[in-house]
């Protein structure tokens, strides 16, 4: 019996899967507990249109990264801190002073979790920071360090 599973089953598949299971497992078991339903016409269209839309927000999500990737390109954000004599920082800039420097100054909101800063800046001057997007999209945003 050809059934469409509602959850990831250990051993079995994962959700959404379309899979052959003897008649008394899916009776049984599969059915009764809610796990799967059967892959009738009427549920593998439902299944396709939820795959298709899926699809679609994939598509938006990753035009919306490859515009917003453009626009960091030309972008050179200023981040002022207090600094010692030498040019060393009190504290270091972080990813999620990058962020929020990004939201206030050009009003960008990119999450601090996909700026890939490998460690603090901790001296004044440029620095170029990637920031990943979207799969396979990165952007790198020119970061400068001035004293305040």
């Amino acid at each position: 019996m050809k059934v469409i599973l509602l959850s990831d089953i250990k051993g079995v598949g994962k959700k959404d899967e379309v899979i052959n299971a003897s008649d008394g497992y899916a009776r049984n078991y599969l059915l009764p507990k809610k796990l799967a339903v059967e892959a009738n016409a009427e549920n593998m269209n439902k299944l396709n249109n939820k795959k298709e839309a899926a699809s679609y927000r994939k598509d938006v999500e990753k035009q919306n990264a490859e515009a917003l990737a453009k626009k960091l390109k030309g972008i050179m954000l200023k981040i002022k801190v207090k600094a010692g004599e030498n040019g060393k920082i009190f504290g270091g800039v972080t990813a999620k002073e990058i962020s929020d420097n990004l939201k206030s100054q050009y009003n960008f909101v990119v999450d601090k979790k996909k700026i890939e800063l490998k460690e603090t800046i901790k001296t004044l001057g440029s620095f170029s920071v990637p920031i990943k997007l979207f799969e396979r999209i990165t952007a790198d945003l020119r970061v400068e360090v001035i004293s305040d």
